[in-house]
C-alpha cells in the first residue's frame, strides 16, 4: 500500500468516524428528550398526589355515631422509581373513586431511556476507533507523528477529548454528556475537513525532532481533558441557575430546556467532576510548557521568545492557576472561579484559532 492510498484511507476513515458520530448525536438527543420527558412526567404526578393529598375529604362513616373519624386513604408514590400514584376514597354510598398519575408512561420511559443512552455510547466508541484509525494511517502515510498542521491537530484534539469522555463515563455515570461532548467533537471535525485541510505532507525542518511526540501530544490531551470539564461546567452553570431560584422562592422556567436541567445531577457534583477533570489538565498543560521550552531552545536556540502561541499558552496557565487557586481559597464563590475555568478556556480556542491565523511567529504551522 502506498503513502498517497494509506493518506486517503485515512480521510475514508474519519468519514465513517463522522457519520458514526452523527448517529450517536441523534441516539444521545433521544435519551436527553427521555429524560427531560420522564421528569416533566414525575412533576405532573408528584404534583397530582399532593393536591390528592390536599383535597382528599375527611369522610364519615356509619361508626361516627361512636365518635370515629374515617379519613379517606391516599398512597402516594415515590418520584426516584415513577410507582404510580393512587388516591383511594371511600364515598357515602360505598364508592370507591381512584386517582392515577400518569406514572406508567414514566416507567415506560425508563425502560426506553437505557436503550438509547446505550446506542449512542457504542456508537460513540465507534467513532473514536475510526478516529484513532484515522489518525493512524495518515502518520504512516507520512512515518510521523500525525499533530504536524493546524488540520491533524483539530482531529487529534477531537479524538483525545472523545476519548476522555468516553473513559469517563466508565466510572461514572455520564450518558447524559454524551450529546454535550458529540457536538463540539463533530463540529471540530467538520470545520477541520472543509477549512482546515491539507495534504499529508513531510515534516517542517524546525519541527524535525523527537519533541514533537512528546510537546504536542501532551498539549493535545490536556486540551481534550480541559474540553470535557468545559462541556460540564457550561452545564453546571445552568444547573446552579434553576437551584438557586428555587432557594431563593422563584419558580424556574418549565420549558424542555428546564426540565431537561432538573433531570441532571446537582450542580455540587457537577462542579466535583469538572473540579477533577480541570486538576488532572493543569499538570499536563504545565508540562507542555516546559517541554515547549526545552524544544524551543533545541530549534531556536532560546527557551522563550514571547511567541504569540508562547504568550497564549502562559495566559491559559494563568488563568487555570487562578482557577485552582480560587478553589483552594476561603472567600471565593464556587461560580466565580468557575466562570474563571470557563475564560481559561476560552483562551484556548483563541490560541488554536485566532492566533493560528492573524499573528505570525515562531510557531506559524497551521499549514494554511
Amino acid at each position: 500500500m502506498t503513502s498517497i492510498q494509506m493518506a486517503q484511507l485515512a480521510t475514508y476513515a474519519l468519514y465513517v468516524a463522522m457519520a458514526a458520530l452523527a448517529c450517536a448525536m441523534t441516539a444521545f438527543t433521544l435519551y436527553l428528550a427521555r429524560l427531560a420527558s420522564g421528569r416533566e412526567a414525575r412533576r405532573v404526578s408528584e404534583s397530582e398526589a399532593a393536591r390528592t393529598h390536599t383535597d382528599s375529604p375527611v369522610l364519615v362513616t356509619a361508626g361516627a355515631a361512636r365518635g370515629d373519624a374515617v379519613t379517606g386513604d391516599s398512597t402516594t408514590s415515590d418520584s426516584t422509581t415513577g410507582d404510580s400514584t393512587t388516591g383511594v376514597t371511600t364515598g357515602g354510598h360505598g364508592r370507591e373513586d381512584v386517582a392515577t398519575t400518569p406514572a406508567s408512561a414514566v416507567a415506560e420511559g425508563d425502560r426506553r431511556e437505557p436503550a438509547s443512552g446505550s446506542l449512542g455510547m457504542s456508537l460513540s466508541w465507534l467513532g473514536a476507533l475510526f478516529l484513532v484509525v484515522s489518525l493512524a494511517l495518515r502518520g504512516l502515510s507520512v512515518s510521523r507523528v500525525p499533530v504536524a498542521n493546524l488540520f491533524e491537530f483539530a482531529v487529534a484534539g477531537a479524538t483525545a477529548t472523545l476519548l476522555t469522555y468516553l473513559v469517563l463515563a466508565q466510572r461514572r455515570p455520564l450518558r447524559w454528556l454524551g450529546l454535550f461532548v458529540v457536538v463540539p467533537v463533530l463540529s471540530v471535525l467538520g470545520l477541520a475537513l472543509v477549512a482546515w485541510y491539507v495534504p499529508a505532507a513531510e515534516l517542517a525542518p524546525a519541527l524535525q525532532s523527537y519533541w514533537i511526540a512528546i510537546h504536542v501530544p501532551i498539549a493535545i490531551i490536556s486540551i481534550g481533558i480541559f474540553t470535557v470539564a468545559f462541556c460540564i461546567l457550561l452545564v453546571q452553570l445552568g444547573v446552579e441557575r434553576r437551584e438557586r431560584q428555587r432557594a431563593e422562592g422563584r419558580a424556574p422556567s418549565t420549558s424542555r430546556l428546564g426540565t431537561l436541567l432538573d433531570a441532571l445531577p446537582g450542580a455540587a457534583r457537577l462542579d466535583r467532576i469538572a473540579y477533577s477533570l480541570n486538576v488532572a489538565a493543569f499538570p499536563l498543560w504545565t508540562f507542555t510548557i516546559i517541554a515547549g521550552a526545552i524544544w524551543g531552545q533545541k530549534a531556536w536556540g532560546t527557551y522563550w521568545s514571547w511567541d504569540p502561541k508562547e504568550v497564549w499558552t502562559f495566559v491559559i496557565w494563568v488563568l487555570y492557576a487562578a482557577y485552582l487557586h480560587a478553589r483552594a481559597t476561603s472567600g471565593w464563590k464556587r461560580r466565580t472561579s468557575n466562570v474563571i475555568a470557563i475564560a481559561g478556556y476560552v483562551a484556548i480556542l483563541l490560541n488554536t484559532t485566532v492566533v493560528n491565523f492573524f499573528f505570525s511567529g515562531l510557531h506559524s504551522y497551521s499549514g494554511l
